[in-house]
């Protein structure tokens, strides 16, 4: 599942692919089809983003509509020039602009929302570390009156909203924490330090549009876990040695993840 600095980067490519122009939508697949037709025409306003969230505001004068999409695991969006041709597999909703068209395929969620919808999503998302309007104290309030594992709380989107498993691991391993340490044994101090180090990690994200965890210092050493992507300081490398000590990687099941960590730098 795309972690919250995808959304975001999504949104601003949007803003910038889109944003004023007077755009066509469609829904190809059929299942969108009720929701396209009441944007279709309409003026793309603005692509937000809250966590793992896309907020796309369309207008008409003063009318103005909004659309909610949630990628999901397998949702995705790709970009055509314009004429874009015939839709190609299953196609939830076309955007055509001026020069450039975006299909979407795949979503968990592609709706529109009312401004009440909206208020009741962000309501139950905690505070996104890549928004300026972010609240931090509304995630340790959370952390720090809560039993469960650090490594848990993290990736519910209650908590803290727009973190995946990639940045649950790495941040941890970052500050050093045991990812089954109990979220009300984490001081503030901790809690500051992961907070903002989740914020500077994410905004590289978004900047590259990719994960880059690793310090300058511990860049060496095996590659990553896949070719395409930067080394990592534990994800998925369950078995090799650790970066720092040389302890071997080490990897179990956290509501329902994958987690990884090094039972020696996070003990």
């Amino acid at each position: 599942m795309p972690e919250g600095h995808t959304l975001h980067r999504l949104a601003r490519r949007q803003q910038k692919l889109f944003g004023g122009q007077r755009v066509r939508v469609s829904s190809p697949q059929g299942r969108f089809a009720e929701g396209a037709a009441v944007v279709d025409g309409m003026e793309f306003h603005r692509a937000q983003a809250w966590g793992k969230h896309l907020i796309q505001r369309y207008r008409d004068g003063k009318r103005t509509q909004l659309l909610h999409v949630h990628l999901g695991l397998y949702g995705s969006f790709s970009e055509l020039a314009v004429p874009m041709g015939e839709p190609v597999g299953q196609v939830r909703m076309r955007i055509v602009g001026d020069e450039v068209g975006t299909d979407l395929r795949g979503p968990t969620a592609c709706e529109l929302y009312t401004p009440a919808d909206l208020e009741d999503l962000v309501a139950r998302l905690g505070p996104d570390p890549l928004r300026s309007d972010a609240d931090p104290e509304r995630a340790w309030q959370a952390i720090h009156r809560s039993s469960r594992p650090i490594g848990a709380l993290l990736m519910d989107q209650k908590v803290m909203a727009g973190v995946g498993n990639v940045y649950r691991a790495e941040v941890l391993f970052r500050a050093r924490l045991d990812p089954m340490r109990a979220g009300r044994t984490v001081d503030r101090e901790a809690f500051d330090d992961m907070w903002a180090d989740l914020v500077a990690l994410m905004r590289i994200g978004v900047r590259r549009g990719r994960i880059h965890v690793i310090r300058p210092e511990d860049d060496h050493g095996p590659g990553s876990y896949a070719q395409d992507r930067p080394r990592t300081y534990v994800y998925r490398r369950t078995g090799e040695p650790c970066r720092i000590c040389r302890t071997p990687i080490a990897t179990t099941e956290l509501v329902g993840r994958n987690l990884y960590w090094c039972p020696h730098c996070q003990r």
